[in-house]
This record gives C-alpha cells, structure tokens and sequence, in this order.
C-alpha cells in the first residue's frame, strides 16, 4: 500500500504540471491585462482545464502508474472517467466526486494496464487483445464504479464535507496541523496526495459560467474563479520558499567547515534561488532531510507556523505551481493582501535563520563534511554508467522511473547498494521502501539522467 501511495503521488505530478499553464491564462483572462475577446479566449482557455481536473487526474495517473508509460492506459483513464461519471449522474444527479473520480480511475486503469497489457484472447477475439484490451476492461470496471458511487458516494461526500468543515473550523490550527503535514509527508512521497484534498477538493463555490452556476472545488480552484476566502492553504508557502528557506541555507553555508564553504556556498545558492523563484524546494530540503532531520522537523513545525500566521493575518495569494516569485508577482493582482508576504516573509526569514543556525550549533549537526566532494561526470553516458554501476550494474535494474526531483528504481536488491556512491554522483539523499526498490533525490535532473540511463539501458 505504502508502495502504490508512494507511486499515486508521483503519478499524480503528470496532471498537476498543466495546471501553471491554465493559471496563467485565468489570469490573462481577468481583464485587466486584456480586454475583449482577447480576455474572453484567455479565460475559456484556463476554464478549459481547470473545467476537467478529474479527466486531467485520469489520465495522468494512469499514465503514471502504467509500465513504460504507455497510452493506451492514458486513454483507457479518459474512457473510464467519462463513463463513470456519465453513470453516476444518471443515478443522482447531486453526486459530486471532483478530483477523486480522477484519482479512482486512474489508479484503476493503470492497474489493469499492467494486468492486461499482453493479454492473449481467442483467435477470432485476437484483434481486441494486448493492449486493445485494457481500454474495454477500464470501461466495463468503470461502470461498476459509476454505479457504486451513485448510490454509496453520498455517504463519502458527507464524510469529506465533515472533515472540510472540521479542518476550516480550527480555523488557525487547522491551517498549522495542514502545513506541518505537508512538510513531514514529502520524505514518503505522499504530500501530493494531501494536496490533493486541500488544493483540489476542500470546500465549495459557486459562480456563474456562461450564465450557469458552477461549483469549484478545493482551495487552488476556488482561488481563481474568484473565491476571496480561498487561498488560506497556499499563502503562507510564499513566505516559507521565498524568504524562510534561504534564510535558512544561508544558516547552513555559515554553519559549514571555511574549506568547504566555496562549494558548499555554490550548490545552496542555485538550490536557494531555485526555492525563492519557482518554489521548488526539495532540491534544497533534501540537502539536509537525511543528514539533519531534527533540522527538517524544524522546517515542518515553521512550516505550519507560517500558513497559520498567514491565515492570521487574512492573506489570500494562491499558485498555480508553486510558491515562488514567478507565482506571486502573476497572481499579485488576484491575491487579498499579497503585499504583507513581505514584512511577513522578512519576520520569518530571521526566525528561519535562527533557529536553524542554533538547532545546527546545539544539536553539532554536519550537513556537509569538509571532506565531501562532488563527481563530475564527463558526459550524460559517462553520467548514467556510473548511475548504474552504483545500483549493482545492469542485472540487478527491474526498472527505471523518476519524476521531478528523484530518481525512483526497481532492483532486485537495494540492500547491498551503497549510499555513498550515490551521494558522490550528486545525490541529496536516498530512501530505501523496500528490499526491492531505491529512490536517489538528485533535484530537477531526476528526469534527464532516467531517460540517459533506460538510453544506455537499451
């Protein structure tokens, strides 16, 4: 189970990354950029997505979830979400799944992708097999989910209302337990999958769309179709990206052994920035997850501290992407209040910068030896043989995946491996789930050196 979160979370990144692109052009649609027809093709643009998260959550997880990636198990995630909600609102009309009829199918048909993707059928049958297959089998399990949840997912949705409503009357505490989570979660992976309830699913709001009355759901989409009370789960993620954790590798550069500080002060810089502009930040918290995690726990209760405080102070600023400079000076205009996420940014660095300086004095916390020295590969094959070499050679690989920060392997034993080896190609960090799986955290070239070993690989 742990295994299939571990893999809905990073499938789930497919989906999520359209969504910088349907923000932007909400927000080029609001009219005060563009004006006229300009705005109204802007506005139907973003719509558009934002419209089908759940066919968008289907297809990506399927994808995701599927061997190598294949489309056929994209296709069978669209039929399947499609048909179940076609069923479900044949029953009750009043039935609202959002995102999670995405997530349930998604899972589903990537599941049966893997299960059914070279099935052999009867000669006569011969034409329907192999991959055929799974978009046939995706859509008679999805009308048995469409049916289920037309006459059981009320009781579901009155749990999630329940829950909504209990987190959003702790009002600031609500907000602290959220943030505090999402922090501790990102070792495990499964942060994406609490964002997915609060961003994609928490709380309800209606406006009018071609003069018709829509519901957006979760904290994300409420915030850009207008809702003023949204945002409360997003805003304060500005002030911790922006300003808090380069406060806080800037206590760590100061916190490291003179002769290393060159190097060190070069890779904190580029993960720091990367954290202040995009809002990217496990390249950085990587960086000292393993090494210092009473360090991380640290960042995780500031964390929460910092969306409560924000909340606090009824700042409203949500992202399509991320927290990240980029995100706040776009979505400025949108935001309740965006200007005091500088005071507050400015408070928070000092406290970020503080407590970590100290907890690292006080706990002697070695983040980076003087000794430490980083690999220089030649080029992307030299790159991705010696990769391979430290995962055991060529016969101990199952597969290869990655998404946007980690380099996540099968193998047939991750238990003889040597974290050495990986922490001297670059890694920040490595996570063992299981004797039969390895993840290497190496930041935004996760993807480009997976691609360079399945290269090699073949």
């Amino acid at each position: 189970m742990f295994n299939l979160l571990q893999k809905i979370g990073k499938a789930l990144m497919t989906p999520i990354a359209v969504l910088p692109v349907a923000a932007l052009l909400l927000r080029l649609g609001f009219g005060d950029i563009f004006d006229g027809q300009v705005a109204l093709v802007m506005k139907s643009a973003g719509e558009a997505i934002f419209s089908h998260l759940d066919l968008l959550f289907g297809i990506g997880i399927a994808y995701g979830l599927a061997k190598n990636n294949d489309g056929a198990a994209a296709l069978a995630g669209a039929i399947g979400v499609l048909i179940a909600k076609a069923v479900y609102l044949s029953i009750d009309k009043d039935v609202n799944m959002g995102v999670f009829v995405g997530i349930i199918i998604g899972v589903l048909a990537g599941t049966l992708y893997n299960r059914f993707y070279n099935i052999q059928l009867p000669e006569f049958l011969g034409f329907f097999g192999g991959k055929r297959f799974v978009p046939i089998i995706t859509a008679i399990s999805a009308i048995v989910v469409g049916v289920l949840a037309g006459y059981f997912w009320q009781y579901a949705q009155a749990g999630i209302d329940a829950f909504s409503n209990m987190i959003i009357g702790l009002d600031e505490i609500g907000t602290f337990i959220y943030g505090t989570l999402n922090r501790l979660l990102i070792p495990l992976g499964l942060h994406h999958i609490l964002n997915s309830v609060f961003w994609f699913q928490l709380g309800e709001y209606t406006h009018l769309k071609d003069g018709v009355e829509v519901v957006a759901n979760g904290d994300l989409h409420r915030f850009f179709a207008g809702d003023k009370s949204a945002g409360v789960y997003m805003s304060g993620f500005y002030v911790v990206m922006m300003f808090g954790l380069p406060a806080m590798s800037y206590a760590i550069y100061l916190s490291t052994p003179k002769g290393s500080r060159k190097r060190v002060g070069a890779i904190l810089a580029g993960v720091a920035f990367t954290s202040f502009l995009t809002g990217i930040t496990e390249p950085l918290e990587f960086l000292f997850l393993f090494v210092a995690p009473v360090l991380f726990v640290v960042h995780a209760l500031l964390t929460g501290l910092t969306l409560a405080v924000a909340q606090m102070l009824d700042i409203h600023a949500g992202f399509g992407f991320s927290a990240g400079f980029i995100d706040y000076v776009i979505n400025y205009k949108l935001a309740t209040n965006p200007l005091l996420i500088l005071p507050l940014g400015l408070v928070f660095a000092l406290l970020y910068f503080f407590i970590s300086f100290y907890t690292i004095k006080i706990f002697k916390l070695k983040i980076f030896e003087e000794e430490q020295e980083e690999h220089k590969a030649q080029n992307q094959n030299d790159e991705a043989l010696a990769f391979i070499e430290a995962l055991g050679g060529k016969e101990n690989i199952v597969n290869t995946d990655a998404c946007i920060t980690r380099l996540r392997m099968s193998v047939k034993d991750s238990g003889s491996l040597d974290d050495k080896a990986f922490i001297a190609l670059g890694a920040k960090g490595v996570i063992r789930t299981d004797i039969l799986s390895i993840q290497i955290v190496l930041g935004t070239k996760a993807e480009r050196i997976a691609e360079s070993i399945r290269d090699v690989m073949r």
